[in-house]
């Protein structure tokens, strides 16, 4: 248990590091914003193929992926019909909400967690799949869609194809799936390159801390708890309840659904919102809150079931 404190130690120096760096004036005004630029258009990418092109083929297509999916879909489309039908909220709102109350952040803590409490970091294969290559290339069509002012199948295509995330991320999963080993003189600039992707989001997080006050009024605050709620809650909840009655899962992988279902919202979701200019309050309290609530819930969930 003390990797997983060190894991989120690491998270917090970064967060604190960014909102030293707003607070201080280090980089100027707009700066948080062109990191947040530079990580979805450079990093991030990097970072992704690297992980899905090194990734275990058995493990990313594992009866985790269908209960993680299942799981997912229930706490977003929870969050989507209050956001839309009851709040009102608008496409963009409502999609960066729903991916705060479903979409995990399964590398810089999914990976650790994967690791410290499971055992293989293989675990954390089929959620990065499936958030990369399902739920983000949907999410952000539709924030495309909400900044262009339409949302049709042309945009759907084109946001997919033109996105360097997605993009990334479907390059990496052709290697892993031809069984493709990339030498060490192509495979290590990528990954060089893909480990700043995670301290400049974080430090870009923690900048757009600066001047704010966490669930301030008037700022989305209910979305904010709604999508923590259902993150740290509903989700761990449903991934047990269907992976033991619905897939029979054994012990082990049952433990193992229901963790990662408790890993906190990605930062992504902020990079996302940042991104588009839309939800950037709902989707950082969000992130904020899921990323301190989710320590006590996975002791919960390790003494219950570990």
């Amino acid at each position: 248990m003390v990797d997983i404190l060190t894991g989120f130690a690491v998270i917090t120096l970064a967060v604190l590091a960014g909102y030293l760096t707003a607070r201080l004036g280090f980089l100027g005004d707009g700066a948080g914003p062109v990191l947040s630029r530079l990580s979805f258009f450079v990093l991030a990418p990097f970072l992704l193929f690297s992980v899905l092109a090194t990734a275990d083929v058995r493990a990313l297509f594992s009866s985790l992926l269908p209960v993680s999916a299942i799981a997912a879909l229930t706490t977003m489309a929870s969050f989507a019909v209050v956001a839309r039908l009851v709040w009102r909220r608008d496409l963009g709102n409502t999609v960066i909400g729903a991916l705060g109350a479903g979409y995990v952040n399964a590398n810089n803590i999914g990976i650790p967690i994967a690791v410290y409490m499971l055992g293989n970091a293989a675990y954390a294969a089929p959620i990065v799949l499936l958030q990369l290559l399902i739920f983000a290339p949907i999410a952000l069509a539709c924030l495309d869609g909400q900044v262009m002012g339409r949302l049709s199948l042309g945009s759907l295509v084109r946001s997919v194809a033109t996105n360097p995330i997605i993009i990334a991320s479907l390059a990496g999963l052709v290697v892993a799936l031809l069984g493709v080993e990339l030498p060490q003189i192509v495979l290590a600039p990528i990954e060089s390159v893909g480990h700043a992707a995670v301290p400049v989001i974080l430090i870009a997080f923690g900048m757009s801390l600066h001047g704010q006050r966490v669930l301030e009024p008037g700022s989305g605050r209910r979305d904010a708890v709604l999508a923590g709620v259902l993150k740290l809650f509903a989700m761990p909840a449903v991934a047990y309840l269907v992976g033991r009655f619905g897939f029979g899962l054994d012990d082990s992988a049952l433990y193992a659904v229901t963790v990662l279902g408790a890993l906190p919202s990605a930062q992504n979701v902020f990079l996302y919102a940042q991104r588009y200019g839309v939800g950037e309050t709902i989707a950082r309290d969000a992130v904020f809150l899921t990323t301190l609530g989710s320590l006590p819930v996975l002791f919960g969930i390790a003494l219950l079931l570990g």
